[in-house]
C-alpha cells in the first residue's frame, strides 16, 4: 500500500515536471488503479526535482544568515518560531514524503536487480538529503522511517544519523565503482537531471557528501583524531573542477511555461523574491569591505561626516575585499553578481569596470528594507515589486539575473565549497601551507562559478541621443568579459593570492566560504554560524544561559578578537548599535539552533516522541534553541 500511495506521488511529480516520455507514462500505467511495480529509472527524474524545497527553507535560513532580510519569515529572521506552523518544514516534507518510498523503492529494486548503477545513484542521493535534513532539524526519524503499520516513530539522535550518511554514501560508490551488466540505453541519462548519468561524477558527488558532513565537525574535541584524515581522504576523491558541481537543470519559460513550478523557485516568473525578502545589510558590508567599526565601550558605530555612502568608520581589518577602487585587486566584483544595485538602470556601462566599481549597494535590516544607510532593492535590482513582464515598452525585471532567473539551475554542492571545508579541516589540523593553497582555490572556484551564470541584460533604448530604460527587460548588469577580468584582478590581489600565510586566519576561510554559499547555501553556512555558535562571548565548552546571552542579550565577541570568526556579524539581541531588540522570551535568551519538525507531521501525530528528546524536549518552547550534537564539542547533555 504505501509502495502504491508513493509511486502516484512520484508519478505526478514527474509529469509536472516533465521528467517522463508519454511510452514511459503509459507503460506504467498497464494497472491504472494500482501499477504494483515500476523500473527504477522512472523513480528517478521525479526524486531529483524535489531538491527545489531546499530552495522553500531558504526563506528561512537565508535570514538566521543574515544573508536576507524579509517581510515574510519574520519569525525567523527573529530567530523565534513556534510549532504551530508549516513554514520552514519544507526539507522534511521532501526527504519523508516526496522522495521517501520513492527513493528506498528505487534504491531497494536497484539492488535486487543487480541495477548498480541506479543503486549507487539512488544511495548517494539519500545520503546526501540526510545529511541536509539533520543538519537543518537535529534529531530524526531514521530507524522507524518508512515502517509499515506504525502510528509513532522513535527519533534517532544526530550521532547515529551522521554515521548512516556516510555509510549510504560510500556503499553507494561501492555500488558506482562496480561492474554493471545492465544496459540502461537513456534510461539514466534522461532522468538524471544532474548528471545526465555520468558515474564518475556520482562517485565524487557521494565523496563531496562526506566532506560536507565531517566539516560540520571541525569544532568538536576530537576532530583532528576522529574525522580530519577521512575529510581530507575524501575531499582528494570529489569535485576538481566545477565541470563537477551538482546543479539540477531547470526548464524555465516563465509564463509560457505549461507550469509554474518548471521555473526557478527564485525566478521573476514565481515572485517568491519580490519585495518580501531582500539582501541584508551584513552581506553588503562583507561584499563591499564595508563592516563597521564598533566602540567596545559603548557598542556604536563612529560616525564620518562627508560621505553618505559611508557614514561611519570602518572596521581596519576587512575579510574579504575593501572600498578602494583604484588599485587593482581589492574589489571582489561577485558583489555586482550575486547583490543587486539599482545604479545604472538603463544598462548603459556594462563593460566599464570604473563605473562597475562604483556603483552603490543597499541592505536592509530582518525585517526591514531600510538599512543603516539605504533601502534595499528586489533582488532584480529596482526599488519595485518584480515585474516579469510588461504591457508597454517600460523597464522590467524579464526573467530575472543570475541564479535568480527563471531557468538557472539550482544549486546542490559546488567545487568552490568542498575547498573550504578542505581548507578549514587543514587549518584546524596545522597544515597551514596547505590550508592556504586549498583557500586560494576555493576563492578562484567561486570566481569562476559566479561568473558562469551571468546573463547580461539589455541596454536601454536611446532616445534623443539619451539612453534610456525604456526596452530594458532585467538581466545582469555586465559583462562575463568584464567580471572575468575584474576576477582575475581580485585574485591575484591582496585578499586572495597575495594573502599570506602569516596573515592567514580561520575568518579568512570561513568568510569566503559564506561568500561562495551566498544565497543558494544559506543551509551549509548556518551549519558553520552554529558550530562556532555565532561567534558568542562565552567560557567552557558551549554558550548557555548567563554565558553567553540572558533574556535581554547576546553577547558577542568583539571583531579585534582573534578568535571571532566572522567579522561584523552580531545577532539581533546584540550589545552593539542597531542590534538591542531582545528575542521573544520563548527563546529564554538563546539564538535559534535548529529548525522543528514539520508542524502537520510531528505535532499533530508524533508528540510523544517529541516529548522524549533530551536535552530539551520537541515540545518545549525553546526546542528550537536546542543545540544540535554536531555543534558541541564532546557529547549531547542527556538531561
Amino acid at each position: 500500500m504505501i509502495k502504491k500511495i508513493s509511486l502516484s506521488v512520484l508519478l505526478l511529480a514527474s509529469f509536472m515536471f516533465m521528467t517522463t516520455s508519454c511510452e514511459d507514462w503509459l507503460d506504467v500505467n498497464k494497472n491504472v488503479d494500482a501499477p504494483d511495480k515500476v523500473e527504477g529509472y522512472l523513480y528517478l527524474a521525479g526524486i531529483i526535482q524535489q531538491y527545489q524545497g531546499m530552495y522553500w527553507d531558504i526563506r528561512a535560513t537565508g535570514p538566521l544568515t543574515q544573508m536576507m532580510g524579509t517581510s515574510s519569515y519574520t519569525t525567523f529572521a527573529t530567530h523565534y518560531y513556534s510549532a504551530g506552523s508549516d513554514a520552514g518544514g519544507e526539507l522534511w516534507r521532501v526527504i519523508y514524503w516526496l522522495q521517501g518510498m520513492n527513493l528506498e523503492n528505487l534504491i531497494n529494486q536497484s539492488v535486487e536487480a543487480e541495477n548498480w548503477t541506479l543503486a549507487g545513484i539512488g544511495l548517494a542521493i539519500k545520503a546526501y538529503s540526510w545529511d541536509q535534513i539533520t543538519k537543518y532539524h537535529g534529531e530524526l526519524i531514521l530507524k522507524d522511517a518508512f515502517v509499515p503499520g506504525l502510528l509513532s516513530h522513535r527519533y534517532d539522535y544526530q550521532d547515529t544519523i551522521y554515521k548512516a550518511v556516510r555509510n549510504w554514501a560510500y556503499k553507494a560508490i561501492e555500488y558506482l565503482e562496480m561492474n554493471d551488466a545492465t544496459g540502461y540505453g537513456t534510461k539514466i541519462s534522461a532522468n538524471d537531471y544532474i548528471y545526465g548519468g555520468d558515474k564518475q561524477k556520482w562517485i565524487k558527488f557521494a565523496y563531496g557528501v562526506i566532506v560536507n558532513n565531517l566539516a560540520s565537525l571541525t569544532n568538536k574535541s576530537d576532530f583532528s583524531t576522529a574525522y580530519a584524515t577521512e575529510l581530507i581522504d575524501a575531499a582528494s576523491k570529489s569535485f576538481t573542477s566545477n565541470a563537477d558541481n551538482a546543479t539540477v537543470k531547470v526548464a524555465g519559460g516563465g509564463a509560457a511555461a505549461a507550469q509554474g513550478a518548471y521555473n526557478n523557485f527564485w525566478g521573476t516568473n514565481r515572485v517568491n523574491l519580490s519585495r518580501s525578502y531582500w539582501q541584508h545589510e551584513y552581506a553588503v558590508q562583507v561584499f563591499t569591505g564595508t563592516v563597521p567599526a564598533y566602540d567596545p565601550a559603548t557598542g556604536n558605530k563612529t560616525p564620518v561626516t562627508g560621505n553618505t555612502y559611508y557614514p561611519y568608520q570602518l572596521a581596519a581589518n576587512q575579510i574579504v575585499c575593501d572600498t578602494v577602487i583604484t588599485v587593482p585587486g581589492h574589489y571582489d566584483p561577485r558583489v555586482a553578481v550575486k547583490l543587486a544595485t539599482t545604479d545604472d538602470p538603463a544598462y548603459t556601462n556594462l563593460d566599464n569596470a570604473y563605473a562597475i566599481k562604483k556603483r552603490k549597494y543597499y541592505g536592509g535590516t530582518f525585517t526591514g528594507l531600510t538599512g543603516p544607510i539605504g533601502t534595499a532593492p528586489s533582488f532584480y535590482g529596482r526599488n519595485s515589486t518584480s515585474a516579469a513582464t510588461s504591457t508597454n515598452d517600460a523597464a522590467h525585471d524579464g526573467s530575472g539575473r543570475w541564479l535568480y532567473r527563471d531557468d538557472a539551475p539550482y544549486i546542490l554542492m559546488t567545487y568552490a565549497q568542498l575547498k573550504f571545508c578542505l581548507a578549514e579541516a587543514l587549518y584546524k589540523i596545522d597544515r597551514k601551507t596547505e590550508a592556504l593553497q586549498a583557500f586560494k582555490d576555493g576563492v578562484k572556484a567561486d570566481l569562476q562559478f559566479t561568473g558562469d551564470y551571468i546573463v547580461t541584460g539589455k541596454p536601454g533604448k536611446v532616445v534623443d541621443g539619451v539612453q534610456t530604460t525604456l526596452g530594458v527587460t532585467g538581466g545582469d548588469k555586465l559583462t562575463k568579459a568584464i567580471f572575468t577580468t575584474m576576477a582575475n584582478e581580485y585574485a591575484a590581489g591582496p585578499y586572495v593570492d597575495g594573502l599570506t600565510e602569516a596573515n592567514f586566519t580561520l575568518s579568512h576561510i570561513m568568510m569566503q566560504k559564506w561568500v561562495a554559499l551566498y544565497p543558494w547555501g544559506a543551509s551549509e553556512a548556518w551549519v558553520d554560524m552554529r558550530k562556532y555558535h555565532y561567534d558568542l562571548a562565552y567560557t567552557g565548552e558551549y554558550p548557555s544561559s548567563g554565558n553567553g546571552w540572558d533574556l535581554s542579550t547576546v553577547t558577542h565577541k568583539w571583531d579585534t578578537d582573534p578568535a571571532k570568526v566572522y567579522k561584523g556579524l552580531y545577532l539581533s539581541p546584540a550589545q552593539v548599535q542597531g542590534r538591542k531588540a531582545a528575542y521573544n522570551t520563548f527563546n529564554e535568551g538563546s539564538p535559534c539552533y535548529r529548525i522543528r519538525p514539520r508542524y502537520n507531521s510531528e505535532y499533530m501525530w508524533n508528540k510523544p516522541s517529541l516529548e522524549s528528546l533530551k536535552p530539551i524536549s520537541g515540545m518545549a518552547a525553546n526546542y528550537q534553541c536546542s543545540i544540535p550534537w554536531f555543534a558541541y564539542p564532546g557529547n549531547m547533555p542527556t538531561k
